[in-house]
């Protein structure tokens, strides 16, 4: 979509904790798709990263008796922030996601170029509360092209695209336990 839309893009993937192998996978698919769309792709090394700010803390939250958010973690330390910075400093102007969520942008008297997130077109599939940390200058350099598309939808032109992922099953759940 965003190279459709003039964008030049790489694709990258990012490395983080995982136990029973599925990243491994998953790394492959994301390359095969970069193949077939003709763009670059790289790997990111987050594991550290990932197991600090998002399994350690899952793993402490329950320990003291608390329900932790592992996604709220994850996008607040790792996709919009150690990646996004990692991304940033090799020359990305923005990144993005596949989250179902739309970036919205309104003025205020204080910043004219003031940005927010609205639900998805997809309220089935809405992501918009797991991104409830991102600030302004994160959300300045995101893009979230999936945001005005039902899930159908994103099927549908994956398959026309012939992507090698059209067809996989959605992840849910806490990814790094498989």
């Amino acid at each position: 979509l965003l190279k459709k839309r003039g964008y030049d893009v790489t694709g990258v993937f990012i490395r983080s904790y995982n136990l029973d192998g599925c990243a491994e996978r998953d790394a492959e698919d994301a390359r095969r798709t970069a193949d077939a769309i003709g763009i670059p792709f790289y790997v990111f090394d987050l594991e550290r990263e990932y197991r600090a700010h998002v399994v350690d803390y899952m793993v402490n939250g329950y320990r003291n008796g608390i329900t932790p958010n592992p996604d709220v973690m994850c996008n607040k330390h790792i996709k919009f922030g150690a990646f996004l910075e990692k991304a940033v400093a090799l020359g990305a102007d923005f990144i993005a996601t596949g989250h179902y969520v739309r970036k919205i942008q309104h003025s205020t008297s204080k910043d004219k170029n003031a940005y927010g997130l609205a639900a998805a077109r997809d309220k089935n599939k809405d992501q918009s509360y797991f991104l409830w940390t991102l600030t302004q200058e994160q959300l300045r350099q995101c893009l979230f092209p999936i945001g005005e598309y039902t899930k159908p939808e994103v099927r549908a032109i994956a398959r026309r695209a012939k992507l090698p992922t059209a067809e996989k099953k959605d992840s849910q759940g806490i990814c790094f336990l498989g």
